[in-house]
């Protein structure tokens, strides 16, 4: 299953504040950056995280074979931090 078809299963949810505040074992009390946190410890790396931004938008430079091995665990937990599929890459509204 694809990364897209991942994220879409959690299309459903509406993300807000309390979406976020559900997660347990916070690795900080910020969305933003407990996403890119979480995608830290996932893969680490010495580059980037944000690779593009437009007005109140930014991508994260995460390649599609990496996204693919997201559990859906993890993929939801991104969804609780706002993170979402745009152009075929993560993207968060900031």
């Amino acid at each position: 299953m694809s990364a897209l078809e991942k994220f879409d299963e959690f299309g459903d949810l509406d993300y807000g504040r309390e979406d976020f505040d559900s997660i347990h074992n916070k690795l900080s009390d910020r969305e933003d950056l407990h996403a890119f946190l979480l995608l830290d410890s996932i893969f680490p790396s010495d580059k980037y995280i944000i690779s593009a931004a437009r007005h109140d938008q930014i991508w994260l430079c995460f390649t599609e074979e990496q996204l693919d091995t997201l559990k859906s665990s993890e993929i939801l937990e991104l969804v609780k931090c706002g993170v979402f599929i745009d152009e075929g890459a993560l993207s968060m509204f900031i």
